[in-house]
């Protein structure tokens, strides 16, 4: 059985950073993070290949989000620099046995764990 299970979420001031996990078990995936601010879709903010080699940013958050993963403790870190208040969210964590191309995709067949709270103050 799948599970993932984020964590490192809460109140951060503008200007912050934080680190946000998601240890994962039950396979091998593709991993990524999404985020879905209030009134808004979910949208990724980044993926990573099983073996690190390939991640993606989207251009709204490239130089400021830096995704990693430790194979070793089933984890990925997503971590937010220089946070700003239209960062806030409900950020999530997503898994797939497929590439990085279907979790930017359509994310069809992912996992999903419940997601981890992130409020930004100005």
């Amino acid at each position: 059985q799948v599970q993932l299970v984020e964590s490192g979420g809460g109140l951060v001031q503008a200007g912050g950073s934080l680190r946000l996990s998601c240890a994962a078990s039950g396979g091998r995936f593709s991993m990524g993070w999404f985020r879905q601010a209030p009134g808004k879709e979910r949208e990724i903010v980044a993926a990573i290949s099983l073996s690190s080699s390939s991640t993606y940013y989207p251009d709204d958050v490239k130089g400021r989000f830096t995704i990693s993963r430790d194979n070793a403790k089933n984890t990925v870190y997503l971590h937010i620099d220089s946070l700003k208040p239209e960062d806030t969210a409900v950020y999530y964590c997503a898994a797939s046995v497929l590439t990085t191309a279907h979790i930017r995709g359509s994310c069809g067949a992912c996992y999903w764990g419940k997601g981890t709270l992130v409020t930004v103050s100005s």
